[in-house]
């Protein structure tokens, strides 16, 4: 599993651009939870960190791969 931290998601709205933005990365299986009140994101797969990552960044977001 991979735990990103992702800045500046401030509502539901933002919340669910995260989700669609990491579900459409290959390899991804599935996103487990987007959570703005923690700027968390899981994501179940074989997809790369730096792949999810950028598909996050091209939303506007900061986000980085946590421990």
């Amino acid at each position: 599993m991979i735990r990103l931290h992702v800045e500046g998601m401030s509502c539901g709205h933002c919340e669910a651009a995260v989700r669609e933005a990491l579900n459409a990365v290959p390899g991804v299986d599935r996103v487990v939870s987007v959570d703005r009140s923690t700027q968390e994101a899981l994501v179940e797969g074989e997809a790369s960190a730096g792949s999810l990552r950028q598909a996050v960044e091209a939303l506007g977001y900061r986000a980085r791969v946590m421990d």
